[in-house]
């Protein structure tokens, strides 16, 4: 048994004194003396553990390079201290190591680490140990660290307090080192664009002299210089100004010759820009038709058509999102999240053109954009023509046993094989192999049908046996099985470390020989292309005529198979001119209804929602969605699956309303103007509707107490009703 606040302990002697010195208290009395200690063991809240009695001691070392050396010198020496103390043999040590990834080692072992040293993740080890600690046994977490970590800690307490698990912390520094640091850094939150602000740094430092500093913004170095510390303390003041409106991200880094510490170099802040409402307009056509017409109907037009590397920061300040012909994994992974809270939260339009690089076709399924379109993406089995031959090519090596979340990623990538073998048809074929410096085909070429379930069994058996991973011998078994394929579209998956990819051998022959009989291959790499063996995936991928994946977490990587199985086998984009269909629904957008267009003379075959309107149906077989609409959350979301810029757009432009239906769709997506610091978050518990209104204190506080916000609920074809502070709560709501 153990106490909570066992301070409440220390008044049993304080009773027992004034009991004696005061007798006419009578706290002497049994019944009495009785009831003060059972209210004293209550105020104490004793904890009762049930399970064995033993310790499992979780020991978290910091592998970050702020601790790399320290940690390397010392941990045997630690964890033998720790084991010459343990109480009774049934106590148990076990190490965590931690840096950029979580690796769980063996009792006593300080072992190597083999993961990224960038970052310092202790949130995710922690979180880590929660998850495979007993609960049948009492466990406790001692964490040995500098001081610093690169994520946020204040979920942790919470959470430990939660599973009822101690953490003891030791801070290990080198006093004997020189530190210097980044103490602050200032912007201002929000300019208008053309307007200059200034950019303050204040540096710290054991010594005294010139710190060399770079001010950088959104990857760009802006100006490299020095600041002077004096006492300590250096100060420098930097100006700067943006004429196109969105958010910039700043950063602020030291370079000191010697230094302690090397996780507190940088600091940043965003900046966000405003100069009006705008359209972002992402696209894979230089000289996009939609950017002129857009700019000839008075919108702002941000187009970018270099996507990769396109910051979250770039949504703020824009009314609406388009999409033109742009790959899914032409797009940051974490602009694409960034989407729910702009459509639902902030209000803010999302539009998808058709073209090759659109929707299914473009690796969209099971992306953050799906549950946002007003359409789904998956081609169902009694519409697909044509059978697939897929190989899946994985990394089985050494880094793959590492935990992720509580399970390894062999197991993640394991789940991504398993998710691209269930949305393969029962007529299309499938070869899954495993690969360290040889490799061990795992599922023979082997048509679906209905082995499904006995193919899903051997891929999920798949572990992680060490080494490293010998690329050439994995994709030259994969095309040994496939070219058994009767099937015209062959394609390989090739899952694989970008910080362990070996023997390229010569690929290079051998990806000329698949793209020469029609086969590609995409690949999915672990980590980002700034490692070491990025650029020859990235090489790999592009002789194969395929796509190239990066990610560092991988959490993701079933996802991505499904995007990647989808846009090879499961997608179509119809080449073949069509009729359209006008429905009436184009109501909801305008009232006011386009001279349709004829025809179309390719579109991308979508599905449409059930909560979702079509205003304009192929008159195909598939009677499918070209036009359609949906509300999602506080914003508005459309899908036009058919091109309007590029190849197989050329009758769409010549459309004499092909202005007025872009600008009349645009101006839907954008909604009611809702002024900057305004946001509104909204929820629905059954038949309980729940609106947040999101506020900048200081600017709004004062204007909503003197004329407070109304609100009127519509079903989207009414004048709806006006919630007043006498409406009967909660509100009924209307599916």
């Amino acid at each position: 048994m153990s106490f909570e606040v066992p301070a409440w302990l220390l008044l049993i002697p304080v009773f027992v004194c004034v009991g004696y010195l005061r007798r006419d208290l009578r706290l002497h009395l049994p019944m009495r003396a009785l009831g003060l200690l059972l209210l004293l063991l209550l105020l104490a809240n004793p904890q009762i553990r049930r399970g064995e009695k033993a310790l499992d001691l979780w020991v978290l070392l910091d592998r970050s390079e702020s601790m790399e050396g320290l940690v390397e010198e010392n941990a045997g020496e630690w964890l033998d201290i720790l084991r010459k103390s343990k109480p009774s043999s049934k106590d148990e040590i076990r190490v965590l190591n931690f840096g950029n990834e979580v690796l769980i080692e063996g009792e006593g072992e300080a072992g190597v680490y083999t993961g990224g040293r960038e970052l310092t993740r202790t949130a995710l080890a922690v979180q880590t140990g929660l998850a495979v600690t007993r609960e049948d046994r009492a466990s406790r977490f001692l964490l040995f660290t500098d001081g610093y970590a690169t994520e946020p800690l204040v979920d942790l307490p919470e959470k430990l307090k939660e599973r009822g698990i101690a953490l003891d912390y030791r801070v290990v520094r080198d006093g004997g080192l020189d530190d210097s640091r980044m103490a602050r850094f200032v912007v201002p939150g929000r300019v208008l664009a053309g307007e200059p602000f200034v950019v303050s740094v204040v540096c710290r430092g054991d010594v005294d002299g010139e710190l060399p500093l770079e001010l950088i913004r959104d990857g760009e170095v802006l100006l490299r210089t020095s600041v002077e510390l004096k006492g300590g303390v250096g100060r420098l003041d930097l100006s700067d100004r943006m004429v196109r409106a969105g958010a910039y991200r700043y950063e602020a880094r030291i370079s000191p010759n010697k230094d302690a510490y090397l996780g507190n170099n940088v600091l940043e802040q965003w900046v966000e820009v405003v100069g009006g409402p705008r359209v972002l307009l992402l696209s894979g056509y230089v000289n996009d038709p939609l950017a002129e017409v857009l700019r000839q109907q008075g919108f702002t037009v941000d187009l970018v058509t270099e996507t990769k590397s396109l910051p979250v920061g770039r949504l703020a300040g824009a009314k609406a999102c388009i999409f033109n012909n742009v790959p899914a994994h032409q797009v940051p992974r974490e602009f694409q999240k960034a989407l729910e809270f702009f459509v639902k939260d902030q209000a803010g339009g999302l539009l998808m053109v058709g073209g090759k690089s659109s929707f299914g076709s473009g690796g969209y399924y099971r992306s953050p954009l799906d549950a946002l379109l007003p359409v789904t993406m998956e081609l169902k089995n009694e519409h697909r023509k044509v059978t697939t031959a897929l190989a899946v090519v994985m990394d089985r090596s050494g880094s793959m046993s590492m935990m992720v979340g509580g399970v390894t990623k062999m197991d993640l990538a394991n789940n991504g094989a398993v998710n691209a073998v269930n949305l393969l048809g029962d007529r299309d074929y499938v070869t899954v192999s495993a690969v360290d410096t040889s490799n061990h085909r795992f599922v023979d070429l082997t048509r679906v049908g209905d082995g499904r379930r006995q193919i899903v069994k051997k891929v999920r058996s798949i572990r992680s046996e060490g080494g490293g991973i010998y690329v050439f011998n994995g994709l030259d078994g994969a095309w040994k099985e496939l070219k058994k394929a009767p099937s015209k579209m062959k394609h390989v998956i090739l899952f694989a470390d970008a910080s362990d990819s070996e023997q390229p051998g010569d690929y290079k022959k051998l990806l000329e020989e698949m793209s020469g009989l029609g086969a590609t291959v995409s690949v999915i790499g672990l980590g980002t292309e700034n490692d070491p063996d990025a650029g020859f995936l990235a090489d790999v991928a592009k002789r194969g005529g395929g796509r190239v994946f990066f990610t560092q977490n991988a959490v993701e990587v079933p996802k991505i198979f499904s995007q990647e199985t989808v846009s090879v086998a499961r997608s179509a984009f119809l080449r073949e001119a069509v009729g359209v269909r006008a429905t009436g629904d184009w109501i909801e957008v305008s009232p006011q209804e386009p001279d349709w267009l004829g025809g179309v003379e390719a579109y991308n075959l979508s599905y449409l929602r059930p909560e979702a309107s079509a205003s304009l149906l192929s008159t195909d077989e598939y009677v499918a969605p070209l036009v359609a609409q949906m509300r999602v959350g506080a914003g508005r979301t459309m899908a036009v699956s058919f091109p309007m810029g590029g190849e197989f757009s050329e009758r769409v432009r010549e459309w004499q309303g092909y202005g007025d239906f872009v600008q009349t769709l645009t101006r839907w997506l954008m909604g009611g103007e809702i002024p900057s610091g305004l946001a509104l978050r909204h929820r629905i518990d059954g038949t309980r509707l729940t609106l947040d209104l999101l506020y900048d204190e200081e600017e709004w506080e004062k204007r909503l107490i003197e004329a407070p916000p109304r609100v009127r609920l519509t079903d989207g074809g009414g004048e709806g009703y006006e919630v007043g502070a006498d409406f009967p709560w909660p509100l009924p709501v209307d599916p």
